[in-house]
């Protein structure tokens, strides 16, 4: 029987990526965006679509059954890659950017989880996959609200993925480093006259979207996937610095580096 998976964020970069490879790889692919012109595009491409936007609860509650309906119940991974970034010194971050940050990046996830996460154990098999990022492993000036709502996405998947043990439903963390897509265009950036923007040696190391097919497919398709992915050469050696580097040592390369 054809896999049916639920791919968050899908108007571009990863999302679209990942979804036409897995399309042509025989799955069924339900996609989701937030903005009505994107399902359009998405729905002349080929996909079935669902509207969805990741900080409006009604909106997940309706798309999580529209998905549920449309598998019977037979869903069998859940990719969760959608999200966005505010970037700028904390002092100049609000109250509202904070939550709207952590209600896209963590709190709707969680809820589209939660809601779809029963019929899978209720199978007795399936796969969860998480967008997070190497600011889910270090923290930088300017990007410090975007690293905490990865970071916590780190911690909620590891006690989700313990919780998860018997169940035969696996979970895997996704940690790209500089990835040639649309996110950094539309970050949102709250000091117009100090943007914070990739160092220019991150150019060197920036790798396609593409890049990360291959490792989709593994977290789908191996006996027993990976718990972490780490993507391009910034991200694997920034987890073994922050691994094995004195925290000082570690504040004094990433100070200004941001």
């Amino acid at each position: 029987m054809q896999k049916a998976i639920l791919i968050t964020g899908c108007s571009s970069g990863i999302g679209l990526v990942t979804a036409t490879d897995l399309q042509q790889r025989g799955y069924r692919v339900i996609a989701t965006c937030r903005k009505p012109e994107d399902v359009a595009i998405l729905q002349q491409k080929g996909f079935e679509v669902v509207r969805l936007d990741l900080d409006d609860s009604d909106s997940i509650q309706q798309a999580a059954a529209e998905v549920l309906a449309m598998t019977n119940g037979q869903l069998y991974a859940l990719f969760n890659n959608g999200g966005f970034g505010v970037y700028g010194r904390l002092e100049t971050i609000s109250r509202q950017q904070f939550e709207r940050q952590f209600s896209t990046n963590l709190f709707g996830a969680h809820e589209l989880t939660m809601l779809l996460l029963p019929a899978m154990i209720k199978q007795g098999t399936g796969r969860i996959i998480q967008t997070s990022s190497v600011m889910g492993i270090i923290s930088t000036p300017g990007r410090g609200l975007y690293a905490a709502s990865k970071y916590a996405l780190e911690a909620w998947s590891d006690a989700l993925r313990l919780e998860l043990d018997g169940t035969g439903v696996q979970v895997s963390l996704i940690e790209p480093g500089p990835i040639s897509t649309s996110f950094t265009n539309n970050v949102n950036q709250t000091q117009s006259d100090n943007l914070v923007k990739n160092p220019p040696i991150a150019k060197r190391f920036t790798l396609p979207p593409e890049a990360l097919i291959p490792i989709v497919r593994h977290a789908l398709e191996s006996r027993q996937a990976k718990i972490r992915y780490r993507v391009t050469l910034v991200t694997k050696v920034m987890a073994i610095c922050k691994r094995f580097l004195p925290d000082r040592l570690m504040d004094k390369i990433l100070r200004n580096k941001g």
